[in-house]
């Protein structure tokens, strides 16, 4: 009787305290790439055991919200890709099928998005659209630059529209919207330059329709950007069915 209602108590003091440490995560209290404090601090702040806070804290890792490293301790994940994995569990940013989900879901969404903000952009958005884009030029050497500026550039043409239920679309799915090009393109560091800067005149097209408030003009670039985007990834999974069929041949034969 005793251990189960000890089991209970602890049960409830780990909703707890993973619930007030999720909530500090969603409300910005802890950034992405913040180090969690020590499980000793985290037991002495919360008046629970060190047993009751490693599985408030695996709660969390089961959620996405945090990661362990071996050595260096807990950190914090992206809380805006948790809440897009959250309300859809089959997005998985490491496959390829969901690359494509989420492109063919942005396709006419963007397309929309790039004719609006042709029509209702503000000087300074306009701004923002340009700076974004000069930061993915700047970048396209950096996976990780390049990534955040292409993230960047999306969503400062889905704030353009001036609805805001566009850019909340593209804030929901987080990083997921841009996949790694080493999904696109496995090849050296000169073959993923060479392969974003395709991009960056597929961009460009977007951008000056854009500026020139060039409404169709806009929606085809973004259209033919999606397009192309949407082809390339088609074409990995195609080349990847391939490997798999052999594979399994080879293993048949063996």
């Amino acid at each position: 009787m005793l251990a189960t209602q000890t089991a209970a108590r602890n049960g409830t003091l780990v909703h707890k305290v993973s619930e007030a440490l999720r909530r500090s995560i969603l409300d910005g209290a802890f950034q992405p790439g913040d180090k969690l404090p020590s499980e000793a601090r985290l037991t002495q702040e919360h008046g629970v055991s060190r047993t009751v806070v490693r599985e408030a804290v695996a709660a969390l890792r089961s959620d996405g919200l945090v990661e362990p490293r071996q050595g260096a301790g807990v950190f914090v994940l992206d809380p805006i890709s948790f809440a897009f994995r959250r309300t859809n569990p089959m997005v998985d940013s490491e496959r390829i099928y969901t690359s494509l989900e989420i492109l063919e879901a942005r396709t006419p969404l963007e397309i929309e998005a790039a004719g609006l903000a042709a029509l209702r952009r503000s000087p300074a958005q306009e701004e923002e659209i340009f700076a974004r884009h000069a930061e993915g030029i700047a970048g396209r050497h950096d996976g990780k630059a390049w990534s955040e500026a292409d993230i960047g550039l999306h969503l400062a043409i889905a704030k353009a529209t001036n609805n805001p239920l566009f850019a909340t679309f593209l804030e929901m799915q987080g990083k997921a919207i841009i996949p790694q090009t080493g999904q696109v393109i496995e090849t050296d560091d000169g073959g993923e330059v060479a392969y974003r800067n395709l991009l960056i005149k597929e961009h460009e097209r977007i951008i000056f329709a854009i500026s020139n408030g060039d409404e169709q003009g806009a929606r085809d670039a973004m259209r033919e950007h999606l397009k192309g985007s949407l082809g390339r990834y088609r074409s990995l999974l195609r080349e990847e069915r391939v490997r798999h069929m052999a594979k399994l041949q080879q293993d048949s034969e063996a």
